[in-house]
């Protein structure tokens, strides 16, 4: 079965995918979503001089803004209706996770199945109406209070200006949740992911214009920007490397009679992957940490004295924002891998099925050195994931590299682009096994009628 798998795999080209309809269908509906995705980045929100605003921007671009800005695809320099993104999206999917885990009656519901998971999303659905109202009334407030050379921002403020702004961003947001969820049933990939990958990936050109510019201008010489460039193929070839690394315990099947006949027992292994959490982690520390002062940004210097301080203190670089961002990421990398892999769950599958690691009883034991193993490597993959996510932080500082080029984007973009090739690589090779049985079919049944 392996080898043949290895074959199907190996014969995978462009002329299967030519003949699998279905996967065509999934991958320009996914195409077409992120069109949609992209063309809302560019409409503004009604009530905002995009030339004021403009200039008001260019002020606050390298400080968390920035980074804000890079994860919803340039639609915050145009203050455009997808300014929020995803964002409280996934602020409410974390709230919501964490509380599944503490609270008796969501954590039931979390195992009713089907049903319950439905229950659970309606309410993360609620829940990020929530916070992106109260992050657009936020935006709203601020962009009133903020004023630029050529004057206000805000043509007209009022409560009226307020409203409007806080319908058009919370609609923003939940098109592009129902815009993901569509993706992800519909087309190719996990859709939330994808929109903030499209959001990367659009800003790419000008970043490497930008990079480019710098050195044709002399800003940055030849030498730093080829160990830029070398710099970032070695990041991404530790991302690959890292997100494919496992740690594989050997299972024991133990032997079997079946009539007069023993069969001896079968090995194999539970891979257990060194970055279970994925790009989780970094998401998640990010929409928590641009959370709180998503607004405050626009009232910096103008707003109370501790506001601007909180501000200052969480600004791109400082220790207190390193220190947040790091803990932040340890924190999702183990909270994320214990809500996808549970040990007692697998330990019990094993004992159902007859399986067993070598020197561990069946049950409990065999629960205690899953988790155990799963522990110690889950800390190395905590560790890669902030290295990798606080490279930026240094690059930005000391080399005044446009902030595309850090590893949280690198780890977005290659990770969600691994993903999607593996979506695809998997629809192929269904498609190859589903004409291999019409044709084994069609075999039979012309077999049968000859020798009728």
């Amino acid at each position: 079965m392996a080898s043949a798998a290895e074959q199907l795999a190996a014969n995978l080209n462009f002329g299967a995918f030519a003949k699998a309809e279905e996967l065509k269908k999934r991958i320009w509906f996914t195409l077409a979503a992120l069109v949609v995705y992209r063309l809302g980045t560019f409409i503004p929100i009604p009530g905002v001089d995009p030339q004021a605003f403009a200039q008001a921007f260019q002020s606050s671009q390298s400080g968390i803004l920035g980074m804000f800005n890079m994860f919803a695809g340039g639609a915050v320099e145009r203050m455009a209706i997808f300014a929020l993104n995803i964002m409280p999206y996934i602020s409410a999917s974390i709230i919501m996770q964490l509380m599944s885990s503490i609270n008796p009656t969501l954590e039931q519901l979390k195992k009713e199945g089907e049903q319950g998971r439905k229950q659970i999303n309606q309410y993360t659905r609620y829940l990020t109406v929530l916070l992106a109202a109260f992050q657009a009334y936020g935006i709203a407030i601020g962009l009133e209070g903020t004023r630029a050379a050529s004057g206000p921002v805000v043509i007209d403020p009022g409560w009226f200006f307020r409203l409007t702004t806080v319908v058009t961003l919370v609609g923003g947001t939940m098109f592009l949740m129902w815009l993901g969820e569509q993706i992800t049933a519909r087309g190719v990939g996990n859709g939330i992911s994808l929109i903030i990958f499209a959001g990367i990936v659009a800003g790419l050109p000008s970043a490497l214009a930008a990079l480019f510019e710098l050195a044709r201008t002399g800003s940055l010489s030849t030498i730093m920007l080829l160990l830029l460039l070398a710099l970032m193929l070695a990041v991404v070839a530790v991302i690959v490397f890292m997100e494919r690394a496992q740690r594989r315990i050997p299972i024991q099947y133990p032997k079997r009679q079946v009539g007069n006949r023993i069969f001896q027992g079968d090995s194999s292994h539970l891979p257990l992957k060194l970055n279970s959490a994925g790009v989780i982690p970094p998401i998640f520390a990010s929409s928590l940490l641009l959370l709180p002062i998503t607004a405050a940004q626009f009232m910096s210097g103008s707003g109370p004295e501790w506001l601007n301080t909180i501000v200052a203190a969480l600004g791109r670089g400082q220790p207190l924002h390193l220190a947040i961002y790091v803990a932040l990421i340890v924190f999702f990398t183990f909270f994320y891998t214990a809500v996808v892999f549970n040990p007692q769950e697998t330990a019990e599958n094993l004992r159902k099925y007859g399986g067993f690691i070598l020197g561990y009883r069946p049950g409990q034991k065999t629960a205690e050195y899953i988790d155990y193993v799963l522990t110690r490597i889950t800390v190395v993959g905590a560790i890669y994931l902030a290295a990798v996510c606080v490279l930026p932080e240094f690059l930005i500082s000391y080399a005044a590299v446009p902030f595309y080029f850090g590893g949280t984007s690198l780890l977005i973009v290659v990770s969600v682009t691994m993903d999607t090739v593996a979506q695809v690589q998997s629809h192929l090779l269904a498609h190859q096994y589903e004409g291999l049985i019409k044709k084994a079919k069609l075999r039979g049944a012309t077999t049968t009628r000859g020798r009728r």
